[in-house]
């Protein structure tokens, strides 16, 4: 999937689809049994995620398997904008997976 709409998708669609993987990555990890989850496997990472405020945290938790889908479908996930700055889709995508839930127009 990735593979196919990456090179010519725009990041603010992009994003989105990635937060939407790992939401239902993160549906899939609570529903394993406890004794299932090892300390270190991703799907710990995804619970532990679920507590995180900040993007960073889940950049820290999350980073590596996110690049590794992104590798695996060889697209790149950096990005250079019309302006010459450097961007990323997973950092977006991160922002996005924290704010799955936010819903402004509701408060």
């Amino acid at each position: 999937m990735l593979h196919a709409l990456v090179p010519e998708g725009r990041t603010h669609r992009l994003a989105p689809l990635v937060a939407a993987m790992l939401q239902y990555a993160l549906v899939e990890a609570q529903d394993l049994p406890d004794d299932d989850i090892d300390e270190n496997s991703m799907a710990q990472s995804l619970l532990d995620s679920a507590e995180a405020s900040d993007p960073s945290e889940v950049k820290e938790l999350l980073h590596d398997a996110v690049t590794r889908l992104f590798k695996d479908a060889r697209v790149e996930y950096r990005r250079t904008s019309s302006r010459g700055d450097p961007y990323s889709i997973v950092d977006d995508a991160y922002e996005e997976y924290l704010r799955w839930y936010d819903m402004p127009w509701e408060s």
